[in-house]
Order: structure tokens, then C-alpha cells, then sequence
């Protein structure tokens, strides 16, 4: 599940660097086309977080997660061959729904398949794995553009491609959740997958007994998984969580894949200052990485709705506001700064919190399409945003437009705090089936 993710989250910035201002000349592609295909991928990932979130909740979380490596792959593949613009615009769309299924997948996977005591643990050690592509990502990408600019951005995207086909090998090999099997009748299969885990656990640990259970009681009901959208708390959870993650996405997506396009088109950075700038934006993303094992100690400690407005108010909104501001300065020491904190805390916390909020709040019946509907349509804020950010600066200027994406989320993460449950330490069951029904 991690490498997988490191392969989901790199491939989600390394066509910032693919399309920087280093490498574009290479592509064949205007800065408008560039700016479409980074939107094409983005719409992608709506389809792809919908239809296969759904097929998941009907077949099975394996067979799924095997497809979106598939998708991944293909469309990764394709962008490297990619010779004019209708081949990116198709291979980039093929990759976003490949992607758009495995963000949705990988958490709901995970959290069905750990304890509640450290749900967020186990989930943050995939994320590390995960922001070491979305932060080591841009540094080996922006490595590889500035060593050879003419192929580099190919070389960018068959890594990718590479990579995912490798993850979808180790997947065939991994086994349903216990959850699910449980919720298709297969119980003896989920009993048997239990038993060897609390026998290595136990191996492992070198415990003589295990802990008592905590039973918990609610209702089974044989529905479709759109039947959680009837239920009146599940359908305000969800709905919220969905606005939440579109202004972040509104906000994140062109500080991740625009900025650089943004300080050589609005700012003439090029020559030696705009490899500069290429470079620092590369460095920076190993803040990533590094926020994610930050927020380790802390996870299992501090709500998740509140580590949420935190993650958007100082990481997002604070820190865009300083590399902004160092950018339009031509300071870039500052620039860098304001990078590392945007990254450290707003992408390194935020993504992590979101998909905690977004699984751990639905039953397991609709878990799949419920995180699909919030996260797939999240991304519309991504594709919106990225496709209107430089009309938008033209009429408004760079630090107004560049400030104003940001604050939406900011509001939405105070209303989390409000509605959202406290998960912590407590079963998927207990939060939703026992209190909310199905």
C-alpha cells in the first residue's frame, strides 16, 4: 500500500516539473495546452474515484486496487511517448482515473484492515511512504529535467510508469479486507485472515494472551452502497468532508503544478533564475516527506478535524503566502521558506487528515463510494482552480488571486471541528453502524 502510494502521490507533481519552465520548450506544448493537460488529469480522477470506488464496494477492495496500478501505468506510459497534444490530453486523462481510484482505495484498504488504537499510526506510516513520492518526487524529477531537459520530462513520466506496474505485481498478491469479506458472507474466510494476524501479532510482540474484545451492535442491511446518501448524518458528513477537500484541492493543486509556470509566465523568471526557482521548488518538496513523520507523534493525540484546520490555516494559507510573496519580490530565500511550510504543513498534514476524515466517518457498506463521491468531486476544485488561476490573476493580481484560493478551506476545516465525530480509539463500527445506523 505504500509504495503505492508513493507512486499515486509522485506522479501528482512530477507534471509540475514536467511542465516546467525548463522542459516545456521540449514538449511541443504552449503554456495554455500544459495548463489543460495538468487539468485533463485532474478531471480524471472524478471517474476514476467514482466508478471505481463503486466497484470496490460491489467486488472487493483487491481486485480494484489491481486496476488502478493498470490505469496508472498505461497512462503514465503513454504520456512518455506522447508526441502532440491529443496524446497527452487522452493518456493523462487514463492516468487520472487510475490515480483518482487509488487515493480512494488505498486509505479505505487501510483503515479496514488495523486497529482503532492506532488507526492513525498505521495510516501515517503509509503516508510517510507516500509524501517520500510527493516530496522526493519533485527533487528526483527536477534532477532529472535539469540534467536533460530535451527527454528529461519522458524519463519524468516512465518512472512512473514503471513503478506502477511493479505495484500492481505486489498487489495481486495481497488479500481482501477482513471487513469486507465479512460484509459478502465469506465469514470464515475473514475469521481464518484474523486468526493469522493475531498469531503473528502475537509472535511478534511476544504477548501470551490477547485483549478482550469491545463488542459492538448495530443493524445489517443488505443495500446499495448510494443508500448511505438516505441517511441524514452520513449524508452531511460526507458532504462537508467533500467541500473540505475541494477548497484545499482549489488551493493545493496550483501551488503544486502552477507556481512554476506562474513565476516564469506572470514573472519572467527564465535562464539561470528560473532553474533556480525549479530547483528550490524540488528541494522544498522533501518537506513533504518530512512533515509527514512530524505529525506522527501527534496523530493519535489531537482531533483529526482540528489537525485539519491547522494543516490549512498555517501550512496552506500562511505559508502560500510567504513563497508568493518572496516570488513577486525576487527574494527567493523567502520564496523557499514560505515553500518548506507550505509543504512541511499544508500537503505534508492536510491529504493525510482528509482521507482520515473522508473513510473513517461512512459504514463499510458505502465506504468506498461514499470517499469517492467526496474526493472525486473534491477534484473538480483542482481542475477548476488550475484552469482559471492565470485569467484570474490577470484580472485581480498575483498575491490577491494566489491568497484568496486558500482561505475557503480554512472556513470549512472551523466546520469540521463543529460536526465530525472524535475517532479516536474507536472502531469503524462504533462511530458509524452503532450511533448513525445504516
Amino acid at each position: 500500500l505504500a509504495f503505492g502510494y508513493f507512486i499515486a502521490l509522485y506522479d501528482v507533481i512530477d507534471i509540475g516539473l514536467a511542465f516546467s519552465p525548463t522542459s516545456l520548450p521540449y514538449t511541443g506544448l504552449t503554456a495554455a495546452e500544459a495548463s489543460t493537460v495538468v487539468s485533463m488529469g485532474l478531471f480524471g480522477y472524478i471517474p476514476g474515484a467514482l466508478i471505481l470506488g463503486y466497484l470496490a464496494d460491489k467486488i472487493g477492495r483487491k481486485p480494484v486496487l489491481i486496476l488502478t496500478a493498470l490505469l496508472t501505468g498505461v497512462g503514465s506510459l503513454g504520456n512518455a511517448l506522447s508526441v502532440n497534444y491529443p496524446m497527452f490530453l487522452l493518456f493523462r486523462f487514463i492516468t487520472g482515473m487510475g490515480i483518482g481510484g487509488d487515493l480512494i482505495l488505498v486509505p479505505t484498504y487501510l483503515v479496514e484492515m488495523v486497529p482503532a488504537v492506532n488507526r492513525a499510526k498505521y495510516f501515517n506510516l503509509v503516508y510517510i511512504a507516500g509524501w517520500a513520492g510527493l516530496g522526493l518526487g519533485p527533487f528526483m524529477a527536477s534532477v532529472i529535467v535539469l540534467a536533460n531537459p530535451v527527454i528529461g520530462w519522458r524519463i519524468v513520466f516512465a518512472v512512473g510508469a514503471t513503478l506502477a506496474f511493479i505495484v500492481l505485481v505486489i498487489r495481486s498478491h495481497a488479500s481482501e479486507t477482513v471487513r469486507m469479506l465479512a460484509l459478502t458472507g465469506k465469514v470464515q474466510e475473514a475469521e481464518n485472515l484474523v486468526k493469522d494476524m493475531e498469531k503473528k501479532a502475537m509472535e511478534r510482540t511476544g504477548m501470551r494472551s490477547l485483549p478482550e474484545p469491545r463488542p459492538v451492535y448495530y443493524q445489517v442491511k443488505k443495500v446499495d452502497p448510494f443508500y448511505v446518501f438516505r441517511n441524514p448524518v452520513y449524508r452531511v458528513r460526507v458532504i462537508l468532508v467533500m467541500l473540505s477537500i475541494f477548497f484545499f484541492y482549489f488551493g493545493e493543486y496550483p501551488y503544486l503544478t502552477e507556481y512554476l509556470l506562474w513565476t516564469s509566465n506572470t514573472l519572467g523568471y527564465s535562464g539561470s533564475l528560473g532553474k533556480e526557482i525549479t530547483s528550490l521548488f524540488g528541494i522544498a518538496g522533501i518537506a513533504t516527506f518530512l512533515g509527514s513523520i512530524a505529525l506522527r507523534p501527534i496523530v493519535e493525540k489531537v482531533r483529526r478535524a482540528v489537525l485539519t484546520t491547522v494543516a490549512y490555516s498555517v501550512g496552506m494559507l500562511l505559508g502560500v503566502i510567504v513563497a508568493v510573496y518572496g516570488a513577486i519580490a525576487h527574494d527567493l530565500t523567502v520564496a523557499f521558506l514560505g515553500m518548506l511550510l507550505t509543504n512541511f504543513i499544508g500537503v505534508g498534514w492536510s491529504n493525510q487528515m482528509n482521507y482520515l476524515n473522508g473513510t473513517e466517518n461512512v459504514p463499510t457498506y458505502a465506504r468506498a463510494t461514499s470517499f469517492a463521491f467526496s474526493d472525486g468531486f473534491a477534484h473538480l476544485g483542482a481542475a477548476i482552480s488550475t484552469a482559471i488561476i492565470f485569467p484570474v490573476i490577470s484580472a485581480l493580481g498575483s498575491f490577491t488571486t494566489w491568497v484568496g484560493f486558500q482561505i475557503p478551506m480554512v472556513i470549512m476545516g472551523l466546520i469540521l471541528i463543529a460536526v465530525l465525530p472524535n475517532t479516536i480509539n474507536r472502531s469503524l463500527e462504533e462511530v458509524n453502524e452503532a450511533t448513525a445506523g445504516v
